[in-house]
Parts: C-alpha cells; sequence; structure tokens
C-alpha cells in the first residue's frame, strides 16, 4: 500500500485505540462511532484492504475471534443477537465489526452514536475486557495501556 493506513496507525500507537483483544495475527478495539455499546473492530495486523484479499488462515482467525468478542459482548450486554459487518470503504484495511444488537434497527450501519464521552468509551471498553477474561480469553486481553 502507498500509506499507513488509520488502523495501522492505531496498532502502531501513533493514534490512540480503546483496545479489548490482541494476539499476534490481529486486534480489537472499540470503534468511535458505535451502532451500540460494545461495538468493536477486528483489523489485522497486516494491512490488507479487504476480506477477499486475506488468505484463508487469516479469515478464519478473524472469525475465531469476532465470534469470542461477539459472546462476550452478547453475554455482558444480554443481547438476543450480535451483528456482524465486513466492510472497509472509509479505511482500506480488513475490518470485522461486532456490536450487541435488540433489534433490526440496529443493523443499520448509518444509524450510530456520535461524540460519546471518553468515559464512556473507558467504561464500555472495561466491562468488555472483564467479560472476556470472565470466559477465559485472559491471555489475549489488553488494555487500557499499549500493545505488546
Amino acid at each position: 500500500m502507498s500509506s499507513t493506513s488509520v488502523f495501522s496507525k492505531i496498532i502502531a500507537g501513533e493514534l490512540p485505540g480503546r483496545f479489548v483483544w490482541q494476539d499476534e495475527v490481529c486486534v480489537a478495539f472499540l470503534t468511535i462511532q458505535p451502532i451500540t455499546d460494545g461495538h468493536c473492530m477486528v483489523v489485522p495486523r497486516e494491512e490488507i484492504v479487504q476480506w477477499t484479499d486475506a488468505s484463508p488462515e487469516v479469515n478464519a482467525h478473524l472469525m475465531d475471534v469476532a465470534q469470542k468478542i461477539a459472546q462476550a459482548q452478547q453475554a455482558e450486554w444480554e443481547a438476543p443477537r450480535v451483528g456482524l459487518l465486513c466492510e472497509g470503504f472509509l479505511v482500506p484495511h480488513l475490518h470485522v465489526h461486532t456490536w450487541p444488537a435488540f433489534s433490526m434497527e440496529d443493523f443499520d450501519p448509518h444509524r450510530v452514536q456520535n461524540d460519546v464521552p471518553d468515559a464512556k468509551f473507558e467504561e464500555v471498553a472495561e466491562r468488555l475486557r472483564s467479560r472476556l477474561r470472565a470466559m477465559g480469553h485472559e491471555a489475549n486481553v489488553t488494555g487500557p495501556g499499549p500493545l505488546a
């Protein structure tokens, strides 16, 4: 790629991110425009433009991590469903969205929360980290400090 994506800058610590997961292949952090509380993006460390460009191994890993995060979101927010979206028009770096969903309205990607206070983001991130730890994923839970 000709330039570093905003997600690579977040992963590198050049821009802030509220991380909840990290491993050798990917990270997960809260999106700054959540559909619902707990809305995360699972992002490969490698800059891959879209899911069709990723290897089957990377795609399988991203889906595995997205499922673990989704299970934690569903349990923590007592959501009847969890949304899953793979897109990338605004940032050309593969990312898989997961979020607690309570109705069909929660599947509208244009219906987002803007100007969420930092304190609310921190509370949501810590709730998700705590739930992931309780589900046995403490080795991969990260935050609120820098990535390893």
